[in-house]
This record gives structure tokens, sequence and C-alpha cells, in this order.
């Protein structure tokens, strides 16, 4: 038993959708499921549901026999669903996002092998010191890229050379292949196998660049990392990328900047945090200590009575802004109270000294409650 066809559900619409919903529905499948994109053995199936759905719903009689009595009210009011035409819909607008543009009923492809092209971008990774990327550096580096042939002013055609042209695709870089398909007589543009898509004649090409127009060499530059940059942070320098061609513009390099850990500071945004072991003592009486920061020595007030993990604050002594001359971050010490596993024997004593008089004075507390209750 055959089954029927819901055209609204091979188009992915509701039954209620407009003929512009229709159209931009039928561009997604045909080229989600056009042969020459689609390589499936169920392709060419697909595509010819898609086209005879569309066919049928942007028609509107036909979409009105549908709708009432389904594809045997199409057959028997005179239509045959199993052949079909697009109508006025321009397949060239709908198919030359993956065809280049070009097809047997349209304006054909437009040549742009000698057109200017901007060169490629190019990456460099590098490393710095974790003070290097709080207080800026310069770095020399070294790359490899692409610059324009001065043997044959980045043309990649010898200048004494006189058959300049492709013979095969006669300067347009690409050729057409026509494709014969359920819709019709399709023309495919691919890049000319003999030129390689440059629109040069091989026999012409400069002995320098072998056509490239450019050739690789290494250069050095000298960049300047700025103060407060980050872990990851990405530098453009500007034309030091690939060179361009017929003219185009150079590209451009990024810089990735890796910061290496420090020993003894841990970064977050423009904050600086470090962490001071400190005796029980130095946090019952408080103290004053003197830490390291990334500008230097600095005094660190301890205030009686701490406790572990309290956070203590040194404003201005963290990581310079970028951009900024005066504002940073700030430097925040975690406070780790540590409790000594060995003492001595006077340190026992004074230890055992400080425990009685605890013991007398919570002794007391309670002797001061019992009376209070016992009145």
């Amino acid at each position: 038993m055959t089954k029927t066809m819901d055209y609204y559900e091979i188009l992915g619409v509701d039954k209620n959708a407009t003929k512009d919903e229709l159209k931009k529905a039928f561009r997604q499948k045909a080229r989600q499921y056009h042969p020459d994109v689609n390589k499936a053995p169920d392709a060419a199936d697909k595509f010819k549901e898609i086209g005879k759905a569309y066919e049928t719903l942007s028609d509107d009689n036909k979409r009105q026999i549908y709708d009432r009595y389904g594809e045997d009210g199409l057959t028997n009011a005179g239509f045959n669903p199993n052949t079909f035409n697009m109508g006025d819909i321009d397949l060239s607008d709908i198919f030359s996002s993956f065809f280049g543009g070009g097809f047997g009923f349209s304006r054909g492809y437009e040549a742009q092998a000698n057109a200017p092209q901007r060169g490629d971008d190019l990456r460099l990774d590098i490393q710095i010191e974790f003070e290097e990327s709080c207080f800026g550096c310069e770095k020399e580096i070294k790359i490899r890229h692409l610059e324009p042939c001065e043997s044959c002013n980045s043309t990649g055609v010898d200048p004494n050379a006189k058959d300049t042209v492709c013979p095969v695709c006669h300067g347009q870089g690409r050729v057409q292949k026509s494709t014969q398909t359920i819709l019709g007589s399709f023309t495919s543009v691919t890049t000319c196998p003999n030129c390689h898509g440059s629109g040069k004649n091989p026999k012409s090409f400069c002995k320098t660049c072998r056509g490239a127009g450019s050739v690789e060499r290494e250069k050095k530059l000298t960049i300047k990392i700025p103060h407060g940059i980050e872990h990851g942070s990405k530098m453009r320098v500007a034309n030091e990328g690939n060179s361009g061609l017929n003219g185009g513009r150079s590209g451009d390099l990024y810089v990735v900047v890796h910061v290496k850990p420090s020993k003894e500071f841990t970064r977050e945004g423009f904050d600086i945090y470090t962490e001071l072991e400190i005796s029980n003592l130095q946090a019952v009486l408080g103290d004053t200590v003197t830490i390291k920061t990334i500008h230097g020595q600095a005094q660190l007030n301890i205030p009686r009575g701490s406790q572990n993990e309290d956070k203590l604050t040194l404003k201005n002594e963290g990581v310079p802004y970028l951009g900024s001359t005066s504002q940073k971050g700030n430097h925040y010490v975690i406070l780790k109270v540590v409790i000594p596993q060995k003492i001595s024997a006077q340190e026992e004593k004074l230890y055992k000294e400080l425990l009685e008089l605890s013991r007398a004075q919570q002794d007391g507390i309670i002797d001061r409650v019992k009376s209070v209750l016992n009145k």
C-alpha cells in the first residue's frame, strides 16, 4: 500500500503557512538535499519530494484541492502529482550559496580570479613571566609569513611572459560543468584544474614565487606587551600576516600571550592574593609584619583576635590596570593560623598557666551564674 505524503510535513511548515514561509522552507530543504551537495543515496528522492510539495502548495488552486482531497484529489482534477515545475521561483538565487552562482538558466559566473584578495591572518603563541604580565615588557619575536614577490611585483606572472592567460578557463579561474537533474540543467562551477584558480597560464608563472605572487620569509619583530595583560589575551599586529593576492592587503598577526604561573602570587583580574601563616599568639594579640607584594615590601597590620581564613587588604598593591598609569588592584592576604605541634618546656609551662587562667575565668563565670539563679 502506497504511503500518502504530507506536503506540509515534507517542507516542515504548518497548514496555515504563507507563501513567503513556504518559499523560505523550500530554500532551506533544497539546500540540504540537493544531489550535488548531499551525497546520501536517498537525497535525490527527498529533493524530488520537496520540489513536488512546494510546486503544489505554492499554487493556490492546487493547494486548495490538496487540502480538501489530498493527492487523489489532484489526480482526479487532472493534475499529475508525479510531474512538477517550479513556476516563477528563482532557483539561481536559491542555490547560489552552495553552487557559487551560475546555472544553465541564469546570468552565469562572473570572474573574480584576478580580484584583490586579503591575505590570511596568522597566530603566534608566546610565553611571558608573571611579573612581565603585571608591568609590561618588550619581546622580540620571529615569524614566518608570506611577503609580496619582488620579482613579479606580486602578480605571480613572469614580466617577460607573453601568453599569460590560462587557455582552459580563459582567465576566469573556474570552469563550468553541466548536470542534468530533476529540475533541469544545472551548471556547477569548480576551480580550474589547469591554473588552480589563478586564471593565469602556468607556463607564464614567475620562477621565483611559482605563480603564487608571494614568497615565505622569516621576519623579526619587537612587540610591546602592555602592563596588566592577562593570561590568554590576544594582541593584534596589523599587516604582519600573509601578503594578499593581486594587490590585496596583508592579513594581521595575532599574538596570544600565555603567562607563567607565579610561585608566590595568585592573580584574579587586577587583584593579587597571597597566604600568610601566623601563630595563634599573633592571631590573639595582633602584630605588624612585612610581606612581599609585586611592588616590593609592604607593612601589614594583623588585628587582635584575627581568625583563620580572615582576609586582609593592602590597597593599590595589585596589578596596574590596562591603559592606566595610576589605578591598581588590591593585594589580599589570607591568614592561616598555625597551631604548633611541638613546643619547648618553657612554652608548655606558659600555655599551662594560660589554660589554668582560662579555666579559672570560666569557673568564675559559672559561679556568678549559679548565684544569680539561686537568689
